[in-house]
């Protein structure tokens, strides 16, 4: 057959293609979870946390929480606070702990369902303070928590919201108002609700129900919002947390157990002891959520690093960060339940740094398998502030780790015979009519990454991925449309807030 015919063949046997479509929705883990630690290591840190729970405990402040881990069979010293809790204890706390966790949106198309396998990412979370090229360093305050919302809307790789910066200009009996009806209006992702007292707790769930029209029965069948539970490392859980986890258990909401185990500080030095350590406080929480309700929805969690240990200041992106996350996967896997991690940076700014830092925390939940990365994107100075170049810096290596889940399909066309066949030794693929069929869609188009010559790029003011992230989310604010059925829920809610605003609001836990 000479060329002209096998050329027209190819032509008429081709499909016409749509141009590309990413989908970030929804992503499953591409790779196998990988290890740091031997079975048999797992298996004795696991034995070890056991040990520290039967025979040190821990100290809880809440005496309906040590009332609860009591009535379960717990030691218990009320003059000392201690809880002792033995292993069979913890062993049925692990049976009727769910192994899948459907978290419903305001939007259905974003529901997520948290088990092991999924990869959910959430951004920056628990920031007092934001920055930004254009107005700087500053306390948060509930303008920019609304455009954090706004930001946190516009890009699907970020799967559900996080209190990226805290509306400090809004009365501490007033500021869960103004958080819930931000999320209600200016998304419609997955929410989360701060366990800052049961007044706040409580008054969030009503909101939520308003806003969706949900009656008690609807709303405890499934995770409408979700809570993240830190203990006091080391072994001690305080008051406010312990009501966190019995509110959201017998409201059948989400609570993610977190230990904040910094080696060196707050944890043993060593990778494995400070394991020990989280590993065990973690148990104790989900412990405590399945005595509240057997079946409530509860995730292990860990979010471990190092302190450096000439300032005492927590770091991120470390080998140990690293280390402690990829065992935090094994331990999880141990015991059966899907889990938290983060990533993060200790960075002051939007520099090499700060992108290092939160490369290397991504790259270490996605080889622990993690299934929810908190601190995902926008996350500066340990979490003091929140920063908006950063977000969008951030947000490209997260679309990049999107690109990996979405499998390679190998067909026929893919291992590209006639484009081999066409092009001569020396010569390109550029004009082959395989390339021509694909071009629109066979590579990611970067958010940021600008990929021209250094002439080009000198041309156009030679700006950094800094620089040309302030536009992006410029462009992204201003081009911000609320969601569908965000005023109708603003609406359902708007006589709950101000009647009860006018009435002085919900004070948070002491």
């Amino acid at each position: 057959m000479d060329e002209q015919h096998r050329r027209r063949g190819r032509a008429a046997r081709r499909t016409e293609a749509p141009a590309r479509v990413a989908d970030y929705r929804h992503l499953r883990h591409p790779f196998a979870p990988q290890k740091v630690l031997s079975d048999d290591a797992v298996a004795a840190i696991h034995e070890m946390a056991l040990r520290l729970l039967e025979e040190l405990g821990l100290r809880v402040l809440l005496p309906e929480a040590r009332a609860l881990y009591a009535a379960g069979g717990a030691l218990v010293d009320e003059g000392t606070e201690m809880v002792r809790l033995g292993r069979d204890i913890v062993a049925a706390a692990l049976a009727s702990a769910p192994r899948s966790i459907r978290m419903r949106a305001p939007n259905p198309g974003r529901d997520l369902t948290y088990e092991e396998g999924a990869l959910i990412f959430s951004p920056a979370g628990g920031c007092p303070n934001a920055t930004d090229a254009l107005r700087g360093r500053r306390p948060g305050n509930l303008a920019t928590f609304e455009e954090t919302l706004k930001l946190h809307q516009s890009f699907d790789v970020i799967h559900k919201l996080g209190p990226s910066a805290e509306p400090q200009d809004v009365p501490a009996p007033l500021r869960h108002y103004a958080m819930m009806r931000g999320q209600l209006t200016l998304s419609d992702k997955p929410l989360f609700v701060y366990a800052r007292g049961r007044a706040q707790v409580a008054e969030s769930f009503e909101m939520i129900r308003l806003a969706m029209g949900l009656p008690e029965e609807d709303f405890a069948a499934a995770a409408w919002a979700t809570t993240v539970i830190n203990t006091n490392s080391p072994r001690q859980i305080d008051k406010p947390m312990a009501e966190g986890i019995i509110d959201f258990a017998r409201a059948g909401q989400l609570s993610i157990i977190t230990p904040f185990c910094l080696a060196g500080a707050m944890a043993p030095v060593t990778v494995e002891g400070a394991l020990v350590l989280q590993h065990a406080e973690c148990l104790a929480g989900i412990t405590l959520a399945q005595l509240a309700r057997p079946g409530a929805p509860v995730s292990y969690g860990g979010f471990s690093s190092n302190v450096d240990m000439k300032s005492g200041a927590p770091a991120f992106g470390t080998p140990t960060h690293i280390r402690m996350a990829i065992g935090t996967g094994q331990l999880a896997r141990h015991v059966g339940l899907p889990w938290r991690s983060a990533a993060g940076s200790a960075s002051n700014t939007a520099d090499m740094q700060a992108a290092g830092e939160n490369h290397m925390g991504l790259w270490a939940n996605l080889m622990a398998n993690a299934t929810l990365t908190v601190h995902s994107a926008g996350w500066l100075e340990g979490g003091l502030t929140f920063g908006y170049e950063k977000f969008i810096n951030d947000i490209e290596a997260l679309q990049t780790i999107a690109e990996l889940c979405a499998p390679l399909a190998s067909t026929e066309g893919d291992l590209a015979w006639d484009a081999l066949q066409d092009v001569a030794p020396g010569g390109h693929f550029f004009a082959t009519q395989h390339t021509m069929d694909r071009f629109d869609r066979a590579f990611y188009a970067p958010l940021v990454a600008d990929l021209s010559n250094h002439g080009t790029w000198e041309a156009a003011g030679a700006r950094t991925s800094t620089e040309r992230a302030t536009q992006i989310w410029q462009q992204v604010l201003a081009d911000y449309r609320p969601p569908e059925g965000a005023a109708e829920r603003g609406d359902r809610i708007a006589a709950f807030i101000a009647r009860r605003s006018a009435e002085g609001g919900a004070p948070p836990a002491d």
